[in-house]
């Protein structure tokens, strides 16, 4: 669904769509963002994850030229090959975005929205029309087009609101936290939608709450704590280098010290809260053979995941913004 000029312009760029360089962005005496650099290649999905505060939406916002950085003599910006401090009309007429509140216009229906929309990407009144009869199939509403937006599920409502950011059809998709709060079938269709567009040329650029969904369909994962990166990968890489593959966790406080003299000697890695020992370990087996020392009920054994990563790189505790 890539436009010319930025098929164009890819070609030129070898396949990096947005490319930041220590990119600083503060709100009176807060550091939203300290010194972000990241790349985004062509038709890949790139998620930026973290707890709120942790700058995601500032980091998004600027490359769209809704919010300004701060003027640091290190940082560069590129985005379709343009700077959004001086060109934000240009990024815009090659870019979709999907904002995380829902800001439809009530008033008007589903097709009115999209119609509204399309007048300021100057599409004439024959080309727009077959845009929007397409993407409410796209993105199966096309039921709901004389329904009042006020009448929608917010799953409906997030689905309008993304095929209003495909109206001209976009070479790069900016999407901040898109499913959030939604069921999951709808959160599955969403993914799959995502999956046809970047099939077909898109570059998605998300920032996401669910671990899932970044595991899912990222290609490239940046997790982001306090303004800073901490680090950026392959989901699947990180999770392999990162965490041990196999965890316990015992839910039972009072069997923890039984469960470790039963893992005799065998390594493993402890986390604790106040109510769960966490034992990360490679060997699945061991830990297994020492949780035949305590009540079955006071442990969940399964494999690690995103989230324990998450955990790791972001600590358990809460921050100001949670």
């Amino acid at each position: 669904m890539a436009g010319g000029a930025a098929c164009h312009y890819l070609s030129i760029m070898s396949e990096i769509v947005i490319e930041v360089e220590h990119l600083y962005k503060s709100y009176a005496d807060t550091m939203a963002v300290q010194d972000l650099s990241f790349r985004v290649t062509a038709q890949q999905c790139h998620a930026f994850l973290g707890p709120n505060g942790a700058g995601k939406t500032t980091a998004m916002k600027v490359l769209y030229g809704k919010a300004k950085p701060d003027d640091h003599p290190e940082t560069r910006i590129n985005v379709l090959g343009y700077d959004p401090r001086l060109q934000e009309l240009k990024i815009k007429t090659l870019s979709g975005v999907v904002p995380q509140e829902d800001n439809l216009d009530l008033e008007l229906n589903v097709q009115q929205n999209l119609q509204i929309f399309s007048k300021f990407y100057n599409l004439s009144r024959a080309h727009a029309q077959r845009q929007i009869d397409y993407l409410l199939e796209f993105m199966e509403l096309t039921e709901k087009r004389k329904s009042q937006v006020r009448e929608l599920s917010g799953g409906m409502k997030r689905r309008l609101i993304i095929a209003r950011s495909l109206l001209n059809n976009p070479s790069l998709l900016i999407m901040d936290e898109p499913t959030t709060g939604l069921d999951p079938q709808v959160r599955q269709l969403i993914w799959d939608k995502l999956r046809e567009l970047m099939r077909g040329g898109v570059t998605i650029l998300l920032s996401t709450h669910y671990m899932e969904e970044a595991y899912q369909i990222a290609d490239v994962l940046t997790i982001m704590d306090k303004g800073r990166k901490i680090m950026e990968g392959a989901p699947r890489e990180l999770l392999e280098s990162q965490v041990e593959g196999h965890v316990l966790e015992v839910t039972d406080l009072e069997y923890s010290d039984q469960f470790e003299s039963a893992m005799d000697g065998s390594p493993f890695r402890k986390e604790q809260s106040s109510q769960r020992a966490i034992y990360y370990a490679a060997d699945g087996s061991a830990l297994e053979q020492a949780a035949g020392h305590i009540p079955r009920e006071s442990f969940i054994m399964r494999k690690s995941n995103l989230e324990d990563l998450f955990l790791r790189a972001t600590g358990r505790h809460l921050n100001e913004g949670q």
